[in-house]
C-alpha cells in the first residue's frame, strides 16, 4: 500500500464515521419530524397536558360516567413516564391497550382506534416521545366507583367492543380514500365521539359515526352519516378542508370540543391528508335518502315561543347572523338551512346561545370572529324562545325546545 494513502486512511476513516453520524442523524431527525406530526394527527396533546400543566405531562381529569381518570405521563422521565418503554412495549400500548406489564389500559385512551395505527407510525411517534423534554410527573391515580375501579373488568369490556387490527385498505376505494380512512378511522379516533356510547361505555360498529351525546361534557357529536346533522355528502370538498383547516367555512364553524380539535391537531395537517379526509368524510353521508319531512309543530306553545323568540333575534342575534338568518361567511355562519341548527337534539343550539361560541384561532383564521354569551342576559324562556324561533324559522325544520332544557344547561361545564 502506497506510504501516503497509508498515511490518509485515518483521516478518511474519521471522515467516512462523520458521514455516517451525519446520515443516521438525520435519519433520526426525519423519524421525529414524522412522529410528532403523527402525534397531531392523533390529537395527543389534548388528553395528555392538563391545564396550564407541562406538556405531555399528564394529569388532566377526564369525568365519565364511572368516575374520574387522570391521563398518564407521557414524556421520556424514566420513574413517572416512558422513559423506560422499548417500542415495542409502545406499540403494545396502541395496538392492544396494555402496559408493559400486561396490565390493561382503561378504554377512555382510544387503542380500540389506535390498534388500526400502522408499526412504522407507531414507532415514529415513540421516537417524537422519546426526544421531548422529560417530565417528572408521578402519574395521578385514578377515581373510580366501586366496581368500575376493578381493572379485571376491562376484559368484559374488551370482549364486547375491541377488536384487533391494523387497517386494511380497501382494494375497491382510491389511495385518498383509504388515507382518509385511516386518519379518521384510527389515528383520528373521531368515531369516539361520533358514535353513540352506551351504558357500558361502548359503541356500536353498526352505529359508527351515527352521533351522540358526549358523556358528562353535555355536547352533542353530531351524525356524520346524515345529510340532516354534520354529514358532509351536501358539501364541496373545499368547504370540508376549510371547515377542517382553519376551523371556518361557508357552510359554518366548529366549536365546543371540535373547536379543540381542530387547535391542536386538524390545523397542522398537510394537504393531501386533509384532502383525504375530506373525502372519505364526504363519502360517508353520500347516498343518504331524502329526509322525510318534518311533522307539523305543536301550534299553541310554538306560535308563542316563536313569537317571543323573533323580537329577541332581532335585537340580540339579526345584525351578525342576518334578518333571514343569511348570516356573513365565513366570519358569521349563516343560521337558515344550517345542519348543525336543524339537528335532533338541540344541545348544541342552546349551550351556543348560553356560552356564546368561539372558533379556535388557527394559521388559516388568525384572528376568529367569536359569539358572545347570553346566559346573563336571557331567561330560561328567552333561550328556548330565540333558538326555537332559529330551529323554525327561514325553512329550518327542528323542533321546538323548552325552558327546562335550557335550564339544565345553565350548569353545564365550559371545559
Amino acid at each position: 500500500m502506497p506510504r501516503t494513502l497509508k498515511a490518509l486512511l485515518p483521516a478518511l476513516a474519521a471522515f467516512g464515521l462523520s458521514i455516517g453520524a451525519t446520515r443516521a442523524m438525520a435519519q433520526d431527525a426525519a423519524l421525529i419530524a414524522k412522529g410528532e406530526y403523527l402525534a397531531r394527527a392523533g390529537d395527543c396533546i389534548a388528553c395528555h397536558t392538563a391545564r396550564e400543566g407541562k406538556t405531555f405531562a399528564g394529569g388532566l381529569p377526564m369525568k365519565t360516567p364511572f368516575g374520574t381518570l387522570y391521563t398518564s405521563n407521557i414524556t421520556p422521565d424514566p420513574q413517572t413516564g416512558i422513559g423506560t418503554w422499548t417500542s415495542d412495549q409502545f406499540y403494545q400500548m396502541m395496538h392492544n391497550g396494555r402496559f408493559p406489564d400486561g396490565g390493561l389500559v382503561y378504554p377512555a385512551m382510544p387503542f380500540a382506534s389506535y390498534t388500526k395505527v400502522t408499526r412504522e407510525d407507531s414507532d415514529a411517534i415513540y421516537a417524537y416521545l422519546r426526544s421531548i423534554a422529560s417530565v417528572q410527573q408521578p402519574n395521578r391515580p385514578h377515581d373510580l366507583t366501586f366496581p368500575f375501579n376493578n381493572r379485571s373488568l376491562i376484559i368484559g369490556w374488551r370482549t364486547l367492543f375491541f377488536k384487533e387490527g391494523e387497517f386494511k385498505p380497501d382494494p375497491t376505494k382510491s389511495a385518498e380514500w383509504n388515507r382518509g380512512a385511516y386518519l379518521v378511522d384510527g389515528l383520528g379516533h373521531c368515531g369516539m365521539c361520533h358514535t353513540a356510547i352506551n351504558a357500558l361505555g361502548g359503541s356500536s360498529d353498526s352505529q359508527a359515526f351515527e352521533g351522540g351525546l358526549i358523556p358528562m361534557q353535555n355536547w352533542y357529536a353530531p351524525s356524520l352519516t346524515s345529510n340532516k346533522e354534520a354529514g358532509l355528502g351536501d358539501w364541496t370538498i373545499q368547504e370540508i378542508t376549510d371547515y377542517l383547516r382553519t376551523g371556518v367555512s361557508s357552510r359554518g364553524a366548529v366549536y365546543g370540543p371540535m373547536a379543540e380539535v381542530v387547535y391542536n391537531s386538524l390545523q397542522y395537517l398537510n394537504d393531501d391528508d386533509i384532502r383525504a379526509m375530506a373525502i372519505y368524510l364526504k363519502g360517508l353521508a353520500q347516498g343518504t335518502p331524502p329526509e322525510k319531512l318534518a311533522t307539523p309543530l305543536p301550534s299553541a306553545e310554538t306560535s308563542l315561543l316563536v313569537s317571543l323568540g323573533k323580537p329577541i333575534y332581532d335585537r340580540q342575534c339579526a345584525s351578525c347572523h342576518g334578518a333571514t338568518g343569511q348570516g356573513m361567511p365565513p366570519n358569521y355562519p349563516p343560521l337558515a338551512g344550517n345542519q348543525s341548527i336543524e339537528m335532533v337534539s338541540a344541545v348544541n343550539a342552546i349551550r351556543m346561545v348560553l356560552n356564546g361560541g368561539y372558533p379556535p384561532g388557527t394559521s388559516g383564521n388568525p384572528m376568529p370572529y367569536g359569539m358572545p354569551p347570553f346566559a346573563h342576559r336571557l331567561s330560561d324562556d328567552e333561550v328556548a324562545a330565540v333558538v326555537t324561533y332559529i330551529r323554525t324559522s327561514w325553512g329550518n325544520r327542528g323542533e321546538p325546545v323548552s325552558a327546562r332544557q335550557a335550564n339544565e344547561l345553565r350548569a353545564a361545564t365550559l371545559n
